[in-house]
């Protein structure tokens, strides 16, 4: 990955109006990326303010690192599921924090790297690892899971309507050869479905990349434990901005808000997920599906 990769965060000026960063203040990036949020957030709250940068990818937390290195001295960064927010505070010696932002899914630093595996546009070894220390691969899973399983894991994760011939290609496909790159799992799952499946408005294989990406990084459980943990690291007045780019990640930061309002600890501050205009999704289109909700510590 070059270092002079350039990112641009989605629905910045959205999220900057929502957090509010001030001088002063502790402000975390849960999946800090290509720090695009992180930087005009330590614009905001320097001199005097901290913003601790957590990634599960410690590729990318040195590109991170190289982008804020003229903020050097007012942030942090951790190489950490942001599930272990609690714990990751605790041994900084943070009590409360004033402001949280979760940029959920997959980066397009990560999805640009052919080498990662994510993208079914560049061919690249059946990876999707976030944390490449960890030693379950994609590969993995399309080897060693049966047919039902994988036809589960489609259908829960990607909801995909094609779930059980896709799962039945893929079987088929391994049984004469290996699944290794993502050219070869992106084949198996063509060659599995109807020929109308040419008529939809994303690639067919999508969701299917979509559900095995959220299996090996487990990532729906380290959101839903991340959210629980709020009410305590965050003071009163703090807010928390989720930004998802799928209906499951949304549905549980939905249903998290609402059980904080219920339970009288938050506020919710966007009665509707707020969406990037016609402006930014022609400039960004990663933006396109992307959902922004944000509550308050009451």
């Amino acid at each position: 990955m070059e270092k002079s990769y350039s990112h641009n965060p989605v629905l910045l000026n959205e999220v900057m109006s929502f957090l509010s960063p001030a001088p002063g203040q502790i402000i975390v990036d849960a999946t800090i990326g290509g720090a695009g949020h992180s930087e005009q957030i330590l614009q905001r709250i320097t001199p005097g303010g901290m913003l601790i940068g957590i990634d599960r990818d410690e590729e990318t937390l040195r590109l991170a690192a190289e982008r804020l290195r003229p903020f050097e001295g007012s942030f942090k960064l951790v190489n950490k599921n942001f599930k272990y927010i609690k714990e990751i505070l605790k041994s900084m010696g943070v009590e409360k924090i004033n402001g949280i932002i979760f940029d959920l899914g997959i980066s397009s630093i990560q999805m640009e790297a052919w080498q990662r595996g994510f993208s079914i546009k560049n061919d690249g070894p059946l990876d999707m690892r976030m944390d490449r220390n960890q030693r379950l691969t994609a590969k993995d899973l399309v080897k060693s899971l049966s047919e039902k399983e994988l036809s589960d894991i489609i259908r829960d994760l990607g909801e995909e309507r094609f779930h059980k011939r896709i799962a039945r290609g893929i079987v088929e496909e391994r049984r004469k050869k290996e699944i290794s790159t993502t050219a070869e799992l992106t084949e198996a799952i063509l060659r599995s479905l109807p020929y109308i499946n040419n008529k939809y408005k994303i690639h067919p294989a999508t969701r299917t990349f979509q559900a095995l990406r959220i299996e090996v990084n487990d990532e729906l459980c380290s959101v839903t434990e991340a959210l629980k943990e709020l009410p305590d690291v965050l003071q009163k007045g703090g807010r928390a901005c989720v930004i998802s780019f799928h209906s499951l990640e949304d549905r549980i930061a939905k249903n998290t808000f609402k059980e904080f309002k219920a339970q009288g600890v938050f506020s919710i501050l966007t009665k509707k997920p707020v969406i990037a205009d016609e402006k930014e999704v022609i400039t960004n289109p990663r933006s396109r599906s992307a959902k922004l909700r944000v509550a308050e510590k009451m």
